[in-house]
């Protein structure tokens, strides 16, 4: 069986990443594996109807009309909004980066992040995705998830970013059961050397995790201890907007 037109426009849009967010033709009909004739068509009906948009060096990038229609994920949607007064109090409080986090498969996708001049550089940003091992709200999301999909993260390979990343099965095991056990997770170092995540979970209507929120400070001048109340609070709020017992 052939390939369908779905796949192949979604092979268009995937050609698109965070390191390259536009594109020639050419480069598109390459990376989405199409032939030039096809991509040329496929890019033609995207951009008029709004998925892509024609930059002035001639290229091709992402259009307003995807992102509107991506806005709508309920998942991002009306928790972005419940969250927001919460990320900003926080936000205020510490002057750092603080992000909201949710699962996807076995990534992180943040949908939430503020940040300000003076905050310790990271690497996340809306829209991005990192894995769950590395990562502050990670840890927390795999700490809460199914113990299928924890045995399917720890079986596969856990990338490493810096000398602090844990990429063993049995570090990641205790650190998940720390998780559980302080309601809290704190990633040290582990996708930036220079960054020290503290997250906790956001609850929904039934108790279950649906988020996690953290805070990005500076690992070399800031303890961990001194964030864990503020965001515990932060995600507590959250928690009680979205209507958790």
């Amino acid at each position: 069986m052939g390939v369908s037109v779905t796949a192949r426009v979604l092979a268009v849009l995937e050609a698109f990443t965070a390191d390259r967010p536009e594109l020639t033709l050419t480069e598109i009909s390459r990376r989405a594996g199409l032939p030039l004739t096809t991509a040329h068509r496929i890019v033609g009906e995207l951009t008029g109807w709004g998925a892509l948009e024609r930059a002035d060096t001639g290229g091709y990038r992402i259009g307003l009309r995807l992102w509107e229609v991506g806005a709508l994920a309920p998942r991002g949607l009306g928790l972005r909004e419940s969250a927001m007064p919460f990320l900003e109090d926080l936000y205020e409080v510490t002057k750092q980066n603080v992000q909201l986090a949710v699962l996807d498969g076995t990534e992180v996708v943040y949908v939430e992040r503020i940040s300000g001049r003076g905050a310790v550089n990271v690497i996340t940003r809306v829209g991005g995705r990192l894995p769950l091992h590395a990562t502050g709200v990670g840890l927390v999301l795999l700490a809460h998830a199914d113990p299928e999909l924890q045995e399917r993260v720890l079986s596969g390979p856990l990338r490493r970013y810096t000398s602090k990343t844990m990429c063993r099965p049995d570090e990641v095991r205790w650190a998940l059961a720390e998780v559980r056990r302080t309601g809290v997770a704190v990633s040290d170092g582990q996708i930036e050397l220079i960054a020290l995540s503290i997250a906790a979970p956001v609850r929904g209507s039934r108790g279950e995790v649906v988020a996690a929120l953290s805070v990005v400070v500076p690992a070399e001048t800031s303890d961990a201890r001194a964030y864990v109340p503020v965001v515990r609070a932060a995600a507590r709020g959250i928690s009680r907007v979205l209507g958790a017992p």
